[in-house]
């Protein structure tokens, strides 16, 4: 019986609920979940889907990288893929993927066999799942360039083969109508070597070490880049709009826009959720207000 919502019960599963559950983050926030539930299998996640109280919030999170959790306790259920949706295998250049898996271990993967084309998935922070649900990308490729389709879940438990066409990919996101839980994604990549595949992997890595607060604890890139600005057709990036308006190396609380890239919000020490937000919706009001170019969270909520 659920503390929070007195007289519901979940699901019998055979995987595991753990109640008061801590959530990592990559902010390094503390935050408990009510319950968090790591399905056996993909019919147990159907099952529980399909069972659950629609009374009860569900969230579902991956590596925690891209995410700011705004209060320390998250009500109702966060499902988390375990080990049971990390399948990876591969047919005449066709990767099928479980959607638990990092997307660095893949490009691992990718690395082990001479498969080419997904060594950008290295630098990506996050698991495929959560990449594929917001077309992650980096360095000129993201995923809509390399995804045939993908098997998803909706919150009823119906399963869903959507293919790259269906998704209606957009720059950090997608176009389809309803949530999905992504479980499985089959990529395209090309013959190669694993040792070029290694040596772009190798440039990748250096450039993200040159260039962004990989060592702090942050959640990738704060905001989308923008459109082109519809009064003088500039196409401006998020951290050279927020290094306009002075906020590089900028403070709230324990909070900060990084000095090395600021798009990157970082806690420094023991920042709150309401500093990194506050922080955020600073860059928002004084771009908007310099530049009238609104800027838009890449960064998840987990409420």
């Amino acid at each position: 019986m659920l503390d929070f919502l007195p007289k519901v019960d979940l699901p019998k599963v055979t995987g595991t609920y753990k109640k008061s559950a801590s959530i990592i983050n990559w902010f390094g926030l503390p935050a408990v979940a009510d319950v968090v539930f790591k399905p056996s299998c993909l019919a147990d996640l159907q099952h529980f889907l399909s069972k659950v109280d629609c009374q009860i919030p569900i969230q579902i999170i991956g590596a925690g990288s891209n995410i700011i959790i705004t209060k320390p306790c998250v009500s109702g259920v966060v499902i988390k893929l375990g080990k049971e949706f990390t399948n990876i295998s591969c047919n005449q250049n066709l990767l099928t993927v479980g959607g638990g898996n990092l997307c660095s271990t893949v490009s691992l993967y990718c690395q082990k066999y001479g498969l080419g084309g997904l060594e950008f998935l290295n630098t990506i922070p996050g698991s495929v799942g959560g990449g594929v649900a917001m077309n992650a990308g980096c360095y000129g490729s993201d995923i809509s360039q390399f995804l045939i389709e993908a098997t998803a879940l909706d919150y009823q438990g119906n399963l869903h083969k959507i293919s790259n066409q269906d998704f209606g990919f957009i720059y950090r996101g997608n176009s389809l109508t309803k949530q999905y839980i992504f479980v499985e994604a089959v990529f395209t990549c090309q013959e190669s070597s694993p040792q070029l595949v290694a040596e772009k992997i190798k440039t990748l890595q250096q450039q993200r070490e040159e260039s962004q607060p990989i060592r702090a604890k942050t959640g990738g890139s704060t905001f989308k880049n923008p459109d082109k600005n519809p009064e003088n057709q500039q196409h401006y990036k998020a951290w050279q709009l927020i290094d306009a308006v002075g906020l590089r190396g900028h403070f709230i609380g324990d909070a900060c826009f990084s000095s090395k890239h600021c798009n990157f919000l970082i806690n420094t020490k023991q920042a709150t959720a309401q500093n990194l937000l506050d922080l955020g919706k600073l860059a928002q009001e004084k771009v908007q207000k310099q530049f009238n170019i609104p800027l838009q969270w890449e960064l998840k909520f987990i409420q």
